[in-house]
């Protein structure tokens, strides 16, 4: 496989680098220079391509198949060390179980190694990968099909099947004897044939190789050899489209592929509170549906999409969703059996689950996360969450702090420090309330515009585009948001007379029109 530049577009193909049938070889610049461009005189340093074999063969011993591709992949020279045998040999051994070494192999322990690896990922994904489905399912596969399932019978589950004898020597490896005559099809018009025709289950078949070869491994081997000369570039071909989409192709499958009563659960726990295009919802397990879309709506699925869940590790990452979803389950359940008004009920939900993803974030994008851990973090953001709402006392002055930064550090450190800093701003924001409303101040109330007085009274949230510009309102806002967060007294001196101010001229601006009409009704 050298000479034809077939083996450098495998290692390509499986490690998703370099163009390994790039030759050139790097060479380190004879000196380095300072940067006024002077040289340094410093000793030449040694490129690795100037070890011997031997030393380069012992360092790839230290790197795992992929990265031994990878380093295949850098230059001729390094691709003719990454390919020995030996090395190949070993990771057989540690993968696989054996190093399938024989006199009268057709193959390299490089070639054995990626036809199982190729195998095993790809049979694996059977259940939800559609295009390998319409491959093996769109009519009888051929043969060769038939040869890979032999090694992964107990991975993927197959149906009954009628083959003649010799077809069922050719790819077991059984001998006619050892085959059941109950098994065998009694049919007149196969009488005329010389061979008989067995009715067996996949399983069945498996273990009878498995009782005539000895060890799995040696049925390996007798696939491998049964294999070496066919072409494998359709599957290599699926391969790539699994490496490119298996996280689409498994989200799916997970949230499409469940009974019509789970589904809908499911579709209820997804959707519950959330704000989605009902347009692109209403197609939900169609094959218009926009899944993308459906990811996105979670930050964990999002990031399952992107391939950021279990370092990539597709099934140990919707594990993780499995578990995150139960856990969304049990807690919907949990609050909805509590007498809380839909708004408490909606915020304990969304704040839960947003804490719980920030928490366990960087442990989720490295292993699976189990139900119990989601349910742990589940419960300290709760208890979190239900500080914050007594403290608020109210509606009202919870949504006034949700968009406080404060609210975002109590929730993720849970330090009671950012929790006396909330109540000292609705302290603030009560006292602001309580000048305006006394009695000396009822003037002050009746002349003020109603944008100020409700910024003032009713206002929840500062927004933003509130706090600049040279307005009446954006001068107000600044001065109470100023006051609100930092507690001077300074800023509230200032906020009184900035209303006063504004109460005189309004005041004035109604007599001067008062005594314009009483002009011109003279």
């Amino acid at each position: 496989m050298e000479g034809d530049g077939s083996a450098e577009r495998y290692d390509m193909w499986l490690s998703g680098f370099m163009d390994p049938r790039t030759t050139e070889r790097w060479e380190p610049p004879e000196c380095e220079k300072t940067l006024d461009g002077k040289e340094m005189t410093s000793a030449p340093s040694r490129c690795i391509l100037e070890m011997s074999d031997e030393v380069l063969l012992l360092l790839m011993e230290f790197l795992d198949p992929f990265s031994l591709l990878r380093a295949g992949a850098a230059c001729s020279t390094l691709y003719r060390i990454c390919s020995t045998d030996s090395l190949w040999a070993a990771h057989c051994r540690s993968s696989f179980g054996s190093d399938f070494r024989t006199t009268d192999a057709a193959y390299t322990q490089k070639e054995a190694f990626k036809l199982l690896y190729i195998w095993g990922k790809l049979y694996k994904t059977l259940p939800y990968n559609r295009p390998l489905q319409d491959l093996l399912f769109s009519g009888i596969p051929p043969k060769r099909y038939w040869m890979q399932w032999l090694i992964l019978e107990d991975m993927v589950p197959l149906p009954p099947i009628q083959l003649a004898d010799y077809d069922i020597e050719d790819i077991w490896g059984l001998r006619k004897d050892l085959l059941d005559e109950k098994h065998k099809v009694t049919d007149e018009s196969l009488e005329e044939t010389k061979h008989s025709v067995f009715k067996y289950d996949w399983k069945e078949l498996h273990n009878l190789a498995l009782q005539h070869h000895g060890t799995y491994a040696k049925v390996q081997l007798h696939v491998l050899q049964k294999m070496s000369s066919e072409c494998h570039e359709e599957l290599e071909w699926l391969f790539v489209q699994y490496n490119r989409f298996r996280f689409q192709w498994l989200f799916s499958y997970w949230l499409f592929g469940l009974s019509k009563s789970c589904a809908r659960q499911l579709q209820r726990i997804y959707l519950w509170w959330k704000r989605f295009d009902k347009r692109k919802v209403s197609s939900w397990g169609s094959t218009q549906c926009d899944v993308q879309y459906l990811a996105s709506l979670h930050c964990i699925t999002e990031d399952f999409w992107n391939g950021n869940l279990a370092n990539g590790e597709e099934n140990i990452g919707i594990q993780t969703i499995e578990n995150y979803f139960s856990m969304c389950k049990s807690l919907l359940a949990w609050i909805l059996g509590r007498k809380w008004g839909r708004f408490k009920q909606k915020k304990i939900y969304k704040d839960t689950l947003e804490g719980v993803y920030r928490v366990l974030k960087p442990e989720m994008q490295v292993a699976l996360i189990s139900h119990d851990q989601f349910w742990a973090a589940a419960k300290v953001q709760m208890l979190r969450i239900c500080s914050l709402e007594e403290t608020a006392g109210n509606y009202v002055n919870w949504k006034l702090i949700d968009a406080l930064p404060c609210y975002r550090l109590y929730m993720a450190s849970g330090d009671p420090f950012y929790l006396e800093q909330i109540k000292g701003f609705l302290f603030r924001k009560q006292l602001i309330s309580n000048w305006l409303l006394q009695e000396e101040n009822m003037w002050v109330r009746n002349l003020l515009p109603d944008s100020l007085s409700q910024l003032l009274e009713y206002e929840t949230k500062l927004i933003e585009e509130r706090l600049h510009g040279d307005t009446m309102v954006a001068y107000l806002s600044r001065l109470i948001w100023l006051y609100l967060h930092s507690g001077q007294q300074l800023y509230m001196d200032a906020l009184k007379g900035f209303v006063y101010e504004c109460a005189y001229a309004s005041f004035s601006s109604q007599i001067f029109e008062s005594c314009s009409i009483v002009s011109t009704g003279f």
